[in-house]
């Protein structure tokens, strides 16, 4: 992955606490996509290879349009045979499932929304590996899984850990988190994956936007190589032929986080939206972190949130590279 592990990033307190963090109501759900046929119809439908998935990694991807644009993006791993399992935006997983299950036909896979029984924990922040294995034991390598009786432990790449277990079982996790961590809201946790630069699509956002715009391509969320799915064509051209025209940036803004799916406006385009916000969260120190899909010719001069004369946006550091703009490419005739 080119996404450093965020596990040593929050250097400040978080919330006020300092250390490991741990939330509950996580904005995840979880789909299980099982049979003969899941990993060829997954093959279809998502953005990564999932031949290449190996057994106790996860893989981020995606599921888009015939566009070429997300619906939602998916962590995905494999449960042990023919099953596979993801996380999703919680309020575009029974969404995702129904679309998705419209398009098995005579394939030998049955999508579930497993989310109603199960519960979510999230770990994160500074030293959130070490809160979380004397929490439950063993846990595996950011990007790496481990499918146990008791628990799913899902380490992401950017550091971040998610836990999966029955409803019955939380309270007994969560106790032994707090023994380890300090308990925040869901809006902590959707500031760290903000920080990571890794956007979470859901219901304000679904459908907006190219993977590589999202730079889901620098996240490793989407294989060039694997062949056919939907929304390939555009995608492929965009990577091969296309001038990417912008580019999801970070940004620090004063104020309370805007909703996403809010504009974004900048002096070069007046008052045209030059962007879009994927997501946004308040900050410890003050104000909101946000993820905005930004227009690259519109970061020559300030950006505005809301409106032209909105909250200013101040740029911060991703924590990987983006990539210099180049020239479309044409074929040769």
């Amino acid at each position: 992955m080119n996404v450093p592990a965020a596990e040593p990033a929050p250097k400040a307190s978080v919330s006020g606490a300092p250390g490991p963090v741990y939330c509950t109501a996580l904005e995840l759900g979880v789909l299980a996509f099982t049979g003969p046929d899941a990993e060829a119809f997954l093959q279809g439908q998502l953005s990564n290879d999932l031949k290449a998935l190996a057994p106790g990694a996860v893989q981020l991807s995606s599921c888009n349009s015939a566009k070429g644009r997300m619906l939602a993006t998916l962590v995905v791993w494999r449960d042990g045979g023919e099953s596979f399992r993801a996380l999703v935006a919680a309020d575009m997983a029974e969404t995702l499932r129904k679309r998705l299950a419209m398009y098995v036909l005579r394939a030998k896979v049955t999508v579930t929304d497993l989310s109603p029984d199960h519960a979510l924990t999230g770990v994160g922040g500074a030293r959130a590996g070490h809160a979380a294995r004397a929490a439950m034991g063993a846990v595996p390598e950011a990007g790496h899984v481990h499918v146990g009786e008791e628990a799913t432990i899902i380490a992401l790449p950017d550091g971040r850990i998610v836990v999966v277990t029955s409803t019955a079982r939380a309270e007994l996790l969560r106790n032994r988190l707090a023994m380890e961590a300090t308990a925040v809201p869901p809006e902590v946790w959707r500031w760290l994956g903000i920080r990571a630069g890794v956007p979470n699509i859901g219901a304000a956002t679904s459908d907006l936007f190219v993977p590589q715009t999202a730079n889901w391509d620098l996240l490793d969320g989407v294989s060039f190589h694997k062949g056919c799915y939907t929304g390939q064509e555009i995608i492929a051209r965009t990577q091969y032929l296309g001038r990417l025209k912008e580019r999801m940036h970070l940004f620090h803004a004063e104020g309370p986080p805007p909703p996403p799916g809010n504009r974004v406006f900048g002096t070069v385009f007046g008052d045209q939206a030059c962007g879009t916000v994927v997501e946004a969260a308040s900050s410890p120190d003050g104000g909101s972190d946000l993820l905005a899909v930004v227009q690259l010719s519109a970061l020559d001069g300030p950006l505005h949130i809301g409106t032209a004369g909105g909250p200013v946006l101040a740029p911060l550091a991703l924590p990987y590279a983006l990539p210099a703009a180049a020239a479309p490419k044409r074929p040769r005739l």
